[in-house]
């Protein structure tokens, strides 16, 4: 793919996601350029022809296995690939759909699986020299699941050292120069070049959202144990989520929702539904002025603000800190408290990393390292206070959510950073993570040409809200 954006194509292939013209704010006049990428794959779109007979799973894998053969060389997004294993699957998912059974809402659904995630079939190496060529005996939880309900798992995708340490080779499918963000980076690469319609992620600080952003995907980190996290690796213990990037939001929801509804997570809500709820317009959104907004080009800024104009143009009222001092309060809790985020993932991340460490040293690269030091450094006095104000914060975005529908802000600090050795700033994404609250990345924005993403953040539990809601701004505006 050449590194400049292409025009849209005049005819939609099968399974691909149809173009959307630019919006006009009618606030201000202006044009709102949105991000459009040709190549982005829909398995729900594709589904209507596998129940009519017009198309098969099998011929949907081998779209998907061509774009894998043309883009990888240069993208780097997949570790390990399980081609017999994946056509076999196809096979059986169109025998399904011939007979007309088939098995979920997601059979014969193309599906990358980030490498800290265990696949039976395949190596589990976490982008770590202490787990080349590892294999697992047993699927995820999460994989399991999807198996189960007919998926066809393609392969596994780049990581950063276990999703918090050094860099993978991906690369950013618009600018090789540029980073595809972290750690789910092969995972967003992957749909974004069309090679798999859903990809699975994590997200411990910015993972999902970030690469999400850089490679104009939508992504999705549910509220805090709504996916099962049955093996996948760990880093933190109250930090750790499952999450999905894809091209579509239909697809995004369809594969969590299967997840979810299939083995559930104790003591935690289900996704409702093989289909997204129905597009819900917002009545009020709560524009978030966190610290992120320093790191922020001029072009970025002025680009989300004609985005805010054009909901605004549609009746959704933006509030703001300038209008609403209790808002500038919550904020600047927020900015104050973030920080634990890293603070609780470092203690957490004593076993297994300090083990690790002990054990191999330098082996285990810089970051971990560092973390793993600041983990020890700490006591349970300091680790008890950061989850309780944590619990507090918590309590404080949960009251302020009553008087709006959702909290608005960017995804990333604009487009994907030039160097590969640094997946970019985590501020944006971090406060969802450290809350355990659900999170949308949508793709609407285009920067300098590169696709950056709008977060909205909800409530703890209110994911299906969350989603409607996404639902309408992305019928909306893109």
């Amino acid at each position: 793919m050449p590194n400049v954006r292409r025009p849209a194509p005049t005819s939609v292939p099968p399974g691909r996601v149809a173009p959307d013209s630019l919006k006009e704010s009618h606030s201000t006049g202006q044009r709102v350029k949105v991000w459009h990428n040709p190549d982005l794959l829909s398995f729900s779109h594709a589904l209507p022809d596998f129940t009519a007979g017009k198309s098969t799973p099998r011929e949907f894998l081998e779209q998907c296995l061509d774009a894998i053969a043309a883009r990888d060389k240069r993208v780097k997004a997949f570790v390990t690939l399980n081609l017999v294993g994946a056509r076999k699957s196809a096979d059986a998912a169109t025998k399904r759909y011939e007979s007309g059974k088939p098995l979920s809402p997601v059979d014969g659904c193309p599906i990358a699986v980030k490498d800290i995630i265990e696949t039976a079939d395949m190596p589990t190496g976490m982008n770590s020299s202490l787990f080349k060529g590892w294999r697992s005996k047993h699927d995820a939880a999460c994989v399991f699941a999807l198996r189960c309900s007919g998926a066809v798992i393609i392969g596994k995708t780049v990581t950063t050292e276990f999703a918090i340490g050094r860099s993978g080779p991906t690369t950013n499918p618009f600018d090789v120069k540029r980073t595809p963000g972290g750690s789910s980076s092969g995972s967003a690469a992957a749909v974004a070049c069309g090679m798999v319609p859903v990809a699975l992620g994590t997200q411990t600080i910015g993972s999902i959202l970030r690469p999400a952003s850089y490679c104009g995907t939508i992504g999705f980190k549910p509220t805090a144990g709504t996916l099962h996290m049955g093996g996948i690796h760990p880093i933190s213990a109250t930090c750790d989520h499952l999450g999905i990037i894809a091209g579509s939001l239909e697809d995004t929801w369809r594969v969590a929702s299967q997840i979810s509804l299939t083995l559930g997570s104790p003591g935690n809500q289900f996704l409702p539904g093989a289909v997204p709820p129905a597009p819900r317009k917002p009545r009020k959104l709560a524009r978030l002025y966190t610290r992120g907004w320093l790191e922020l080009d001029r072009e970025t800024r002025e680009i989300f603000n004609e985005v805010l104009a054009a909901l605004e143009a549609r009746g959704v009222k933006i509030e703001s800190r300038e209008h609403d001092p209790e808002l500038a309060i919550l904020e600047d809790e927020l900015d104050g408290g973030v920080d634990d985020g890293l603070a609780i993932v470092a203690y957490e991340m004593k076993w297994p990393y300090g083990e690790y460490v002990a054990r191999f040293g330098r082996q285990i690269g810089p970051r971990i390292r560092e973390l793993v030091s600041r983990g020890y450094e700490m006591t349970q006095a300091d680790y008890k206070r950061l989850l309780v104000n944590r619990r507090r914060i918590q309590s404080l975005v949960q009251k302020w959510s009553s008087s709006c529908d959702v909290f608005i802000t960017l995804a990333a600090s604009g487009p994907a950073k030039l160097g590969l050795s640094h997946t970019g700033s985590r501020t944006f994404p971090a406060y969802s993570s450290w809350l355990g609250f659900p999170a949308f990345t949508l793709p609407l924005m285009e920067v300098d040409g590169l696709p950056v993403g709008i977060q909205l953040l909800g409530a703890g539990g209110a994911d299906a809200e969350l989603c409607a809601i996404a639902n309408w701004v992305m019928r909306e505006l893109g």
